[in-house]
């Protein structure tokens, strides 16, 4: 079984030392560290210390191995869609269905009707895919890790246009895309 304490605890921002000291009662941050990367033994005790100090339920804190995890691999910034330095699981279940793979877009800038905290589900699809893209809310890949986030206007065989979210900003046109990702589901924390 895999643990997902480092997720959540980079996802909320917090140090190892940050967990400890919440952790009731407190500990080491170099036991929290032992316990996120399996070398110590994740008991149901700990589990339960660590996610009350996470504010999680303690099932988010495991996983099985089978199955691809959802992962975020994009955040929307003030700058636009980019890139995380380092793809990462998605911390939320989910329960859509489907075959595809899904991704997570983090919103971390308001942008048109997405706020700040926002996660945008989405579903890759293939170029076979793309007519039914149309007029949704799509992510996809450009050139030197980068993203584009929007609604799709416009596509042909080799390029599709995407219309970033906020009012007055240009169409971004991609040359052969690999996928696109559409808009599933939007979690956003109450």
């Amino acid at each position: 079984m895999i643990n997902r304490i480092r997720d959540i605890r980079r996802e909320k921002k917090l140090t190892l030392a940050d967990v400890g000291a919440r952790c009731k009662p407190a500990t080491t941050a170099q036991t929290i560290g032992r316990l996120e990367t399996g070398t110590r033994q994740l008991s149901l005790a700990w589990m339960n210390r660590i996610a009350a100090a996470l504010g999680v339920e303690p099932e988010l804190l495991v996983r099985s191995d089978a199955g691809e995890q959802p992962r975020f691999v994009a955040r929307l910034t003030a700058d636009g869609a980019e890139a995380l330095p380092a793809p990462r699981d998605a911390i939320l279940p989910s329960a859509l269905g489907g075959d595809e793979p899904l991704v997570v877009l983090a919103i971390e800038a308001p942008a048109g009707l997405y706020r700040a905290g926002d996660q945008v589900w989405l579903r890759q699809h293939g170029p076979d895919g793309y007519a039914k893209l149309l007029n949704r809310d799509v992510l996809v890949p450009r050139s030197g890790g980068r993203f584009a986030f929007g609604r799709m206007i416009d596509r042909d065989d080799t390029h599709v246009a995407v219309l970033p979210p906020d009012p007055g900003q240009r169409q971004i046109v991609i040359d052969k895309p690999a996928w696109i990702a559409v808009a599933e589901m939007l979690v956003r924390p109450l």
